[in-house]
């Protein structure tokens, strides 16, 4: 298909839209990685790209949008942080009493962590990894499932498995 503008001509136009979505997605980008998956979308936008389907303007934010999201998931694969010592697998010997004890002893942690977490989430951490209570007397206490608290445990660890948390949990 002959094209009526280069892509030289199509990247002088619209390289903002790279930056554009960059800064949207609030992406730090030092090295200019990002930057260069938006301009490679942007290739095989401008060589997919049907005029019957639509403005090109369009088709491009969505694909740029699109390859960056993927991306930052890619990334986020990728990164590995090391497990926190207090969210080993439940039903396992904890790895420090320390640990717990500190936990225990120190409220204002507690609290710490007890904000990023819903109240069931909260009684997961406590009743499962805390106190090393098996799910199915957990389900007994708080009149529920196992399954349910297994589900607490798993949006829980989500929240926690996080940077933010983890430098938290690294200063203890």
């Amino acid at each position: 298909m002959n094209k009526p503008f280069t892509f030289e001509q199509i990247y002088q136009q619209n390289k903002r839209r790279i930056h554009y979505q960059i800064h949207r997605l609030n992406i730090d980008d030092p090295h200019q990685e990002f930057f260069q998956e938006g301009l490679t979308a942007m290739w095989h936008a401008y060589e997919k790209y049907d005029p019957d389907k639509g403005p090109m303007a369009t088709y491009f934010n969505y694909t740029i949008r699109k390859r960056l999201l993927d991306e930052i998931r890619k990334q986020k694969r990728n990164q590995t942080l090391p497990i926190p010592p207090l969210l080993h697998e439940p039903h396992t010997p904890c790895p420090s009493s320390s640990v717990t004890d500190l936990l225990l002893d120190n409220h204002q942690l507690c609290n710490q962590l007890k904000s990023h977490l819903t109240e069931k989430q909260w009684k997961w951490l406590y009743y499962a990894i805390l106190k090393d209570m098996p799910y199915k007397d957990i389900a007994i206490q708080e009149n529920t499932t196992t399954d349910a608290v297994k589900s607490w445990g798993r949006q829980a660890r989500k929240k926690l498995f996080t940077p933010a948390i983890y430098q938290l949990l690294k200063e203890i």
